[in-house]
């Protein structure tokens, strides 16, 4: 299972490296259209567990929310208003024609709205700062080398259960090895970076040490949150995008709680480095 997965994930990190390092239209359409399928996920989620969300504004919302931070002319909290106007509209209507729960359902749409398309934003935000190319390497980077190496380190050392109901499998063991796996490798690829981003940069291996860290502590939260919306609605993966991996809401749970946070971190420690 895991050379399945490793199969059809290696040839596809050139493409993933290529894009980041293009930046601008090309890395930002391609991150709209993934948050689009991701919002189909959600939806197809909470249809299997008898809900209604709003499935078609949530594919269009979701990315329009996340794109009001690069899209010339829109401003994110107006999209994002607009939408939840929309979202109630869309379910008055849905009551009316017979939908047995339309406030839940409401609240469903909501959710998805704000957690795909709002903290989906900060791929955009993210690779949009000074430097933003390379903080997006260091996070992006962490947040793959945690899950990494918090899946190797559960495996060997593994004993306690972190959350048995949610996700069986995972441990304290295998929490830890995240976090350090992910502070130690983004700080020796912030040591590499450093090059290529400049003298003058603010990049350096504390910076990719605290970043890596911050990833491997709270990437597992998003991957728990899917996890939990799966268990809910009897779903065992998101999608069928990649074979063995799931959907693309099951590859960026992590991402969607890392990201954010991450972000902000970027500007307090930037804020200490100048």
């Amino acid at each position: 299972m895991l050379l399945d997965r490793l199969a059809i994930v290696v040839p596809l990190i050139p493409l993933a490296v290529w894009v980041v390092y293009l930046g601008g239209p090309v890395y930002s359409v391609l991150v709209l259209a993934l948050l689009a399928v991701a919002a189909r996920e959600y939806a197809r989620l909470f249809r299997a567990g008898g809900g209604r969300p709003a499935r078609g504004l949530l594919v269009v919302g979701v990315p329009l929310i996340a794109g009001a931070r690069w899209l010339p002319g829109l401003e994110p909290g107006w999209v994002l208003a607009a939408a939840l106007v929309a979202a109630l509209l869309w379910h008055q209507v849905d009551f009316e024609r017979g939908a047995p729960a339309s406030g839940t359902d409401f609240v469903i749409t909501i959710g998805g709205l704000v957690y795909l398309g709002w903290m989906g934003g900060y791929f955009l935000a993210l690779r949009a700062l000074p430097d933003g190319l390379w903080w997006s390497a260091i996070l992006f980077s962490g947040i793959w080398l945690a899950d990494s190496a918090a899946f190797f380190a559960g495996r060997v050392f593994g004993r306690h259960h972190l959350a048995p109901r949610l996700s069986p499998k995972k441990t304290w063991e295998g929490y830890a090895g995240g976090v350090l796996g992910g502070g130690l490798g983004a700080a020796l690829l912030a040591l590499v970076w450093r090059l290529g981003a400049g003298p003058d940069s603010l990049i350096n291996w504390p910076a990719g040490l605290a970043l890596g860290a911050l990833a491997g502590l709270i990437g597992p939260i998003g991957d728990l949150g899917i996890s939990m919306l799966k268990r809910q609605t009897g779903v065992k993966d998101s999608g069928h995008v990649l074979a063995g991996h799931g959907g693309v809401l099951d590859r960026i749970d992590s991402w969607l709680i890392a990201l954010p946070v991450g972000y902000f971190a970027v500007l307090l420690l930037t804020g200490w480095l100048r």
